[in-house]
């Protein structure tokens, strides 16, 4: 079940189903909103996303019932999530997913929002996606490919091939968007060479590997997984999620692994990166990429969970086609 489409003139309604909405600055938030306007969209926010306690976030009911309404109300096509966080998967066991089914539309988010799209998705079959948040739309400068992207998958329906980007960035742009860092970027780091297609699962994960044998998690069968982290997730980290990952029954039917960029202060490097799949027998027969635009680095590419992608992987080239999304 795919989500209408965007077109100028639809209501987004920004949610703060992690994270606070108040943890972005003013400056950002007008940022953010003006460009989404910019994109001929309405920007509308929900009642309880300022609200925050002393984890930064705010109560379940509060949290609940933002999504609720946002997905009951009929003029709002799209719930762009404010930011990411840690606690979304306590809002798992109250939603009202039969609300969510009747009502569907466009879900974005990224990070801890993982929990929220993937539960999302097996719950009711509505594709979700994993993009950029609310507040990446205050980022000044060198944003144009998270902002192509996003076009790309949510307001047409073609399927579309992901060009690396020309350069990103791993700064905190949003304390001063004037002292920025960009590096070059290359086309991605190749680990096993072949083809596949098939369903998308993913997202970040640390927060994926929480829904693990609860009835929240969708089956990986079939799936080319996309999984990142941040930079929390030093080679140890992401090491051991991805093995709880492998450990799964379904993983011997999964298709494709592409993993997303690594923060610097995870420490990941490509040699790193090389040592450790060479490590992971289950992934010897299946193409496996890294260092791809999406995960906590800017920019990304907005891509959809319960849609469907194209891998092939060559020598010396990557070529990734998101085709149902």
């Amino acid at each position: 079940m795919i989500p209408q489409k965007l077109h100028p003139g639809d209501e987004v309604r920004i949610v703060a189903p992690s994270c606070s909405l108040g943890i972005i600055s003013q400056e950002n938030r007008d940022l953010a909103r003006k460009k989404l306007e910019q994109l001929g969209l309405k920007v509308s926010f929900s009642k309880n996303a300022g609200e925050m306690d002393d984890s930064k976030s705010s109560s379940v009911t509060s949290r609940v019932e933002d999504l609720h309404e946002a997905f009951s109300d009929k003029s709002v096509k799209m719930i762009l999530a404010a930011i990411g966080g840690y606690n979304v998967n306590q809002l798992l066991s109250y939603l009202d997913y039969e609300l969510i089914k009747n009502n569907p539309k466009i879900l974005c988010g990224y990070s801890d929002i993982t929990a929220l799209s993937l539960a999302i998705y097996e719950k009711t079959g509505m594709v979700t996606y994993s993009g950029p948040a609310f507040a990446n739309f205050a980022m000044k400068q060198a944003n144009e490919y998270t902002i192509n992207y996003f076009i790309n998958c949510l307001f047409k329906r073609n399927s579309f091939v992901v060009e690396a980007s020309k350069q990103w960035s791993d700064d905190a742009w949003y304390l001063d968007q004037t002292k920025r860092e960009f590096f070059k970027n290359d086309s991605g780091l190749i680990l096993n060479s072949g083809e596949a297609g098939g369903k998308i699962i993913g997202g970040n994960l640390c927060t994926l590997n929480l829904l693990l044998g609860t009835e929240f998690m969708p089956s990986i069968r079939g799936a080319i997984l996309f999984l990142e982290d941040d930079e929390e997730s030093t080679l140890n980290h992401f090491d051991r999620n991805l093995q709880s990952l492998l450990h799964q029954p379904e993983f011997s039917e999964v298709k494709g692994v592409i993993i997303g960029r690594f923060q610097k202060a995870s420490g990941m490097t490509e040699e790193k990166i090389r040592k450790m799949v060479r490590t992971k027998k289950e992934m010897d027969h299946i193409p496996v990429v890294a260092n791809l635009d999406f995960g906590h680095t800017s920019p990304m590419f907005t891509f959809p969970i319960g849609g469907a992608a194209k891998l092939v992987v060559k020598e010396h080239s990557i070529k990734l086609e998101i085709t149902e999304h």
